[in-house]
């Protein structure tokens, strides 16, 4: 179930974009994994969030990797301005797109890693015949489209079973889990098979700490949590 390396990855959204390479210096510093890009039409969920515009300026100014998870319908339509834009990961929505394996292989095409999510509801099910074409699968543990929203409970076993599912294939995909990652739930995310953790306001970006401090025990509580 550990096999797989234990990522951190910021959440842009919670970050202050008026100071954005301040914010980044902050997070390369903190030694955070991935900048995690939530990009949203204001259909597919009721917000509006990031663009290719803000994923050139965050490439101009830091090397870190993007992961890219695109709150978007007909995702395929956009694909190419992500990739080109600097996404190393490029996630999808199940929901989203009609025929998800023709994206994900246009992902991988493209020289993106191909990323599938999946909503609260949505069951595992539906990837039974594209797992070997995922190298990342992102369980969202909130309905997404806003911040500061509480874990959905029932997502700790979708998770559990969802390292069930891919591990009995013996295929080497990454679980992230993107909502109300804490310090009390990360831990509960690690020990289900979670792997990627984004961190936003329940961790990371929070006045109460820093976000070096943030970084730091967030990662500390999932390597324990691997090691129990």
């Amino acid at each position: 179930m550990f096999s797989r390396p234990l990522k951190i990855c910021a959440s842009l959204v919670c970050a202050d974009l008026l100071h954005l390479e301040r914010e980044l210096r902050v997070l390369e510093a903190a030694g955070v994994d991935s900048i995690h890009i939530d990009v949203m039409d204001g259909q597919f969920v009721p917000n509006y969030c990031l663009s290719p515009d803000v994923m050139r300026a965050v490439r101009r100014a830091s090397a870190l990797p993007m992961d890219v998870h695109l709150m978007v319908v007909r995702p395929e339509q956009h694909l190419e301005a992500f990739v080109q834009a600097g996404a190393d990961v490029l996630v999808v929505h199940q929901e989203a797109t009609v025929h998800l394996q023709r994206t994900l292989a246009r992902i991988r095409e493209l020289g993106a890693r191909a990323g599938v999510a999946l909503n609260v509801a949505t069951p595992l099910n539906t990837l039974n015949y594209v797992l070997e074409d995922i190298d990342l699968l992102l369980i969202m543990t909130v309905n997404p489209g806003f911040t500061g929203q509480k874990l959905v409970p029932a997502t700790l076993r979708k998770i559990a079973d969802a390292r069930a599912m891919v591990d009995a294939r013996g295929l080497p995909v990454d679980i992230q889990v993107d909502g109300n990652v804490s310090f009390e739930t990360a831990p509960k995310m690690v020990r289900a098979g979670a792997n990627w953790l984004v961190g936003g306001t329940s961790s990371l970006f929070n006045p109460k700490w820093s976000v070096a401090e943030g970084v730091q025990r967030l990662r500390q509580v999932a390597e324990e949590a691997r090691t129990k």
